[in-house]
């Protein structure tokens, strides 16, 4: 440190000044080094005088008049007077002179090689400051060469950590402006610029007479994108692309990589993607040749654009490389700029879903239907619901108008037309009402057995494909089991009769006036469910799901308190849907609902030790985006006093007309009611004033009345999980190529037990110096196929000369905690690197 140099100065003069005999010590300072530290020297028998170009006389004087017996240091900030203008010359000849340049005391004290001393010389105004001097040393560079020296320099007007050049070129490009940079300006301060400038070819391969850093940063990503495309860049991009490829991959996947600089990764891909003019170039090439590309956001538009076209055209069996249309959107969701375009991607995916339900074929057993709706035709709904999801999330959604229109089209025409007919015309059996468990069993078949406190969380309107999802959803969370079942719903699907059938009764009726009782006693608000609810359980409770959001820990306690049986009603969907001005934002319920009975499982859980949910709901819906036409409108044919909704008419009489179906009300309910249930055949609607038209339910589908059944165990406290782990697959040790293609495996499935992460590996010498790029690798594969969780992975090498006596290493680290997880030892025998005039 600078402190040093001086205690060594300080050692050397004291050394001088040590005996009786009184001595005159003179120090020139050409350049004034010491100026400033001049005083801070602590000598032991001498005092500092301080020379001055115009104080001669009066010093000679001083000196051998007025004090004739202190020992006196002379220091003068300038070079020594020639011998006619020297009027101290005398006084010099019975004196010592000292000698101290800093480039000398800099060089003995860092232990730098004495050949190294005009580097130093040369870049000697940059330790005239201490704190940039701190800096220097602070680096603690072991071997001192002329560019490690001049890394070190640039590195302490950077102020990083280590001296690295890529640190360098790192923060200039993401702490500087590519014109006036402050850092270049520093550098040519202190001379520095000429080497920066050597650097930059010797890393990257730049090279420009007249260099700059937006020129730079075009080679760079130029550079990057050549290694990533199939065939070559464009014409005009050609004259920008280095020869050491690896080096720059290495050190642009560090920066896109890097939670803290892949804004400013993407603030440089937007520049060089409007000064190359990205989108002209690129969008002649095929998609297949973009498809590994990350290093303009333009490249996503392209790849969006091609399956967009694809499923317009309903050519689902389009792939890329053999990937097909989900693939590819996964595959570019994962990528860097795939964060930007989630939206899109997400909507294309489940448009693809959609669009594959064109070929849509419906059994004709009552059975068969139920059977298929609940293992693969509820997707479609969930596609459906998603798609819109995410449609509904872009600013800008007019390039996906179009396929919004096929998508409705073919969910309208091609599955629900087909689907709710087949349903309506085996539903009207009576067989039919064996083939699931109805609703008005849901007490007796799932709560009066239990032994334990159970929990109802009923959920207005969650129909069973949004019941599955959350399912799904539960699986991933290591303190639930979940089992999902299902109920068939009564007839009317609708509220008040729905909720009336979950509740124990040993009677359910609906008046001649269309009121709903349950053991003749009226349960539309919670207190008449309340008071139902305790004459078969007394330990129980009604509550609503938004007093119990509100509450505290301890009035949630309160509320548990002695209870066996505690019936929770949720009202997200149904609450949305049901008023015109809302009806379009029910599917942002639906994620809403998922995620809030989900947060409600686990705060119970966490609060008052309840382990034991049963989630359910009283009905389902049907939702189509379109407004309905007046020919998918049923003129009223009902009777005068007769029960009317959009989906269902009670009535005394069965409705008879083209397109309607009709069910005796007693069948449903389980009694002898005489009263006739008439309902469309489709999806149409009875006409009547007022109300939504996007949202309906009341209805016969599966979608208004095949509702889900949530069986739900939960741990209280910690269940141990494990994140999962990757491995190599395949057998390397040794690499002999700047570019190599590795194997791995995701040892195991993702589950409740077993999280996901996401790796970033790479290729690390035994310095830890990154010599590849970095890939992040997201590990959320549930497949339990082992050949379905192999992955490959692309690495490009630092253009460089390596040692093959030394140790190279593939490492895996854990981006979530950073541990390393994997370390894998190779040796590097790369042929012809570094500068051999081989374009590998």
């Amino acid at each position: 440190m600078v402190e040093l140099n001086l205690k060594q100065i300080t050692d050397k003069l004291n050394v001088e000044f040590n005996g009786e005999t009184r001595k005159l010590v003179f120090w020139y300072d050409d350049k004034a080094e010491f100026a400033e530290d001049i005083d801070t020297l602590v000598l032991v028998n001498a005092k500092v005088y301080h020379l001055e170009p115009d104080n001669q006389f009066y010093t000679k004087y001083f000196l051998e008049k007025q004090d004739c017996t202190t020992n006196y240091l002379i220091y003068a900030p300038f070079p020594k007077p020639a011998v006619r203008d020297n009027h101290l010359e005398d006084t010099l000849l019975y004196s010592k002179q000292f000698f101290a340049d800093r480039a000398s005391l800099l060089m003995v004290d860092l232990g730098i090689d004495a050949k190294y001393k005009p580097v130093i010389q040369k870049y000697i105004k940059f330790f005239r400051a201490k704190d940039r001097t701190q800096r220097f040393y602070n680096l603690e560079i072991e071997k001192f060469t002329r560019d490690t020296i001049e890394i070190a320099l640039m590195s302490a007007l950077c102020k990083t950590r280590i001296a690295s050049f890529e640190e360098i070129v790192r923060v200039i490009l993401t702490d500087g402006e590519l014109e006036d940079n402050k850092f270049l300006n520093e550098f040519d301060k202190y001379d520095l610029l000429p080497a920066f400038w050597r650097f930059c070819e010797q890393q990257f391969g730049y090279n420009d007479m007249k260099p700059t850093l937006e020129k730079l940063v075009i080679t760079l990503f130029i550079t990057y994108t050549e290694r990533s495309i199939q065939g070559e860049v464009p014409e005009a991009w050609k004259s920008f692309v280095s020869y050491k490829p690896g080096s720059i991959i290495a050190f642009l996947d560090n920066l896109m990589n890097n939670v803290f600089y892949r804004e400013r990764f993407n603030e440089l891909s937007a520049h060089a993607a409007v000064r190359l003019n990205a989108f002209a170039a690129l969008e002649t090439y095929e998609p297949e040749a973009l498809l590994n590309c990350d290093t303009f956001a333009v490249v996503d538009r392209f790849i969006i654009g091609w399956v967009r076209e694809r499923l317009m055209a309903e050519d689902t069996g389009a792939n890329l490389e053999g990937i097909t249309i989900p693939e590819v959107c996964q595959k570019r969701k994962k990528m860097h700029f795939g964060k930007d375009y989630q939206e899109q991607y997400q909507l294309l995916e489940n448009a693809y879903h959609l669009i594959q339900a064109a070929k849509y074929n419906c059994p004709d057993d009552f059975k068969e239907i139920v059977d298929q709706y609940r293992s693969s035709d509820c997707l479609i709904d969930t596609a459906y619901r998603n798609f819109y999801y995410w449609f509904d999330q872009l600013t800008d959604n007019v390039a996906f108008e179009h396929l919004r229109d096929l998508v409705e089209n073919i969910y309208t025409n091609e599955y629900l037309s087909k689907l709710i007919t087949k349903w309506n015309t085996s539903l009207i059996s009576e067989e039919a009402m064996t083939v699931l468990p109805l609703q008005r069993y849901f007490y007796s078949r799932y709560i009066r057995s239990c032994k334990e406190r159970v929990v109802v969380i009923i959920s207005d309107a969650m129909r069973y494909e949004i019941g599955r999802s959350l399912w799904a959803k539960l699986q991933d969370d290591a303190k639930c089991s979940a089992k999902l079942e299902a109920m068939l719903s009564v007839l009317p699907s609708y509220t008040r009769l729905g909720m009336a059938a979950l509740l124990p009764h040993k009677s359910l009726e609906m008046t001649a006036d269309f009121c709903v009782l349950t053991d003749g006693s009226v349960c539309d608000d919670l207190k008449q469910r309340e008071v139902i609810l305790q004459n078969y359980n007394p330990s129980s409770r009604c509550v609503q799901f938004d007093d119990i959001k509100a509450m505290k820990r301890t009035a949630i306690r309160q509320v548990f308190a002695g209870m066996d049986v505690i019936y929770i009603y949720h009202n997200q969907i149904d609450a949305r849907g049901d008023k015109l001005n809302t009806e379009n934002e029910v599917f942002i319920a639906c994620e809403e609902a998922i995620n809030e009975i989900h947060d409600l499982i686990k705060r119970l859980t966490d609060h008052v030790s309840a382990t034991h949910y049963i989630v359910t709901a009283d009905h389902g819906f049907i939702y189509k985006r379109d407004k309905l036409q007046e020919s998918d409108k049923i003129t009223n044919v009902a009777e005068k006093g007769a029960f009317v909704n959009r989906r269902f008419i009670v009535s005394d009489k069965a409705v008879e007309d083209d397109g309607i179906c009709s069910i005796p009300m007693g069948r449903i309910l389980g009694n002898d009611d005489s009263k006739m249930v008439s309902f469309p055949i489709s999806s149409n609607v009875f006409k009547v004033a007022g109300g939504g038209q996007n949202y309906v339910h009341g209805g016969s589908s599966p979608q208004e009345m095949i509702i889900p059944v949530i069986d739900i165990k939960t741990k209280k406290g910690h269940k141990a999980t494990r994140i999962v782990q990757i491995t190599l697959v395949s057998m390397v040790q040794k690499i002999t190529n700047l570019i190599t293609t590795l194997e791995f495996i995701q040892t195991e499935p993702v589950s409740d037990v077993v999280k996901a992460t996401s790796y970033k590996i790479f290729f690390t010498s035994e310095d830890n110096e990154k010599i590849s790029n970095g890939n992040i690798y997201v590990a959320d594969r549930r497949e339990a196929d082992p050949q379905k969780r192999i992955f490959r992975l692309r690495f490009n090498f630092k253009n460089k000369q390596y040692d093959k006596s030394k140790r190279y290493y593939l490492v895996a680290y854990d981006e979530k905690n950073d541990l390393e997880i994997l370390r894998h030892a190779v040796v590097m025998d790369v042929a012809f690197a570094n500068d051999f005039g081989f374009n590998v």
